[in-house]
């Protein structure tokens, strides 16, 4: 049951990283949705390794194949079924992987809790299992696109390497156009240099992916256990190496008084807004029509490769030096994957927002 994700719009996932394929079964969207399969895989090329100098360099084609669900060119309300098959595991870099415990990864937990891990890449603990992530979310996108929902989500943070000014003051047409996905030219270039300098260390780095939803109506969110930040978080905190999550002015906001802190309702044209937006889009749990914007915080890669202390399984002290293939940095693939998660949320609040209102 758990490896499903959502309520009406439904995502099960379904594979392991060194396994056949990666795929899953969409169920709950509705029908007679324009599914447009070019976007879906610029959007999947958008998260698959080897894209760049500061990524994996593992060689996926990850060409996604729906098997069901799409007719003509639109969804027909039926499961949407799909794969990505692997093609290039490189399952013999795990060997000296087998009987021992990597470092801050799920071999561990893994072992205790099921008693059978696959070493291979950590099975579905891989952050491969994402690909069923960033289908689903496109998929999702194409449904919010006609509602007007907009979903974009940038670099915001490498190592110290920071963006200070508001997400508002930056033009994010410019996300795409380096390899870090950060809307800031000058910082990019930081960042992109800093991920070169760890990655040549053998190490690994973290940082913030920053997301900004545009067009989100009034409404979503269910009070009190379904409140649509909390949504947002789960799903945010789900994905592989996420370690925190805020939203609005978050942290930020403790420094301030509450009458600093409050958004001030207007009357502008006929309509009411906030003259501010601390609250990040979102008071009481439910959506007030404002950009809802929020930040998710990755920790540096567990996969390292130098030598680090650890044990077997037989519980005796040994070292461990990591072979492979493996990103000194997360966050450039993981913008399209926060993407694909709020875009599974904000459908999935969506229509339980129209299903409550029947």
């Amino acid at each position: 049951m758990f490896n499903s994700f959502g309520n009406i719009y439904r995502l099960t996932s379904f594979g392991e990283s060194h396994g056949k394929g990666i795929g899953g079964v969409i169920d709950g969207f509705p029908a007679g949705i324009e599914i447009d399969e070019k976007f879906i895989q610029d959007e999947l090329d958008r998260r698959r390794p080897g894209q760049s100098d500061l990524t994996t360099p593992r060689k996926e084609g990850d060409k996604v194949e729906i098997l069901s669900g799409v007719f003509n060119g639109k969804s027909t309300g039926c499961p949407i079924g799909f794969i990505v098959w692997n093609e290039n595991q490189h399952s013999a870099d795990y060997n000296n992987m087998k009987e021992v415990y990597r470092p801050s990864h799920a071999d561990y937990t893994y072992t205790v809790k099921y008693g059978n891990r696959d070493y291979r890449g950590g099975g579905r603990s891989s952050a491969r299992e994402t690909i069923s992530r960033v289908v689903g979310g496109a998929i999702a996108k194409l449904a919010l696109r006609q509602l007007g929902i907009q979903i974009q989500a940038y670099t915001s943070q490498v190592g110290p390497i920071r963006l200070d000014i508001d997400y508002s003051e930056y033009d994010l047409d410019l996300i795409e156009t380096n390899p870090v996905r950060c809307p800031d030219p000058i910082k990019a270039k930081e960042m992109e240099e800093l991920i070169k300098e760890v990655k040549a260390e053998g190490d690994t780095i973290g940082g913030v992916v920053t997301c900004v939803i545009k067009g989100c109506p009034i409404g979503l969110g269910q009070p009190v256990f379904g409140k649509l930040h909390a949504a947002l978080g789960n799903a945010m905190l789900s994905i592989n190496a996420a370690k925190a999550f805020e939203y609005g002015d978050g942290f930020k906001g403790l420094k301030q008084k509450g009458s600093e802190q409050n958004d001030a309702f207007y009357n502008h044209d006929g309509k009411i807004e906030t003259r501010t937006n601390h609250s990040g889009g979102i008071q009481g749990g439910i959506s007030n029509g404002q950009d809802i914007f929020f930040r998710v915080a990755f920790k540096p890669v567990a996969t390292v490769l130098m030598e680090q202390e650890t044990v077997n399984i037989d519980g005796i002290d040994t070292t461990l030096k990591a072979r492979g293939r493996h990103d000194p940095c997360v966050l450039p693939r993981a913008v399209p994957i926060v993407e694909a998660m709020a875009a599974m949320t904000i459908l999935d609040y969506y229509l339980i927002d129209r299903m409550t209102q029947l």
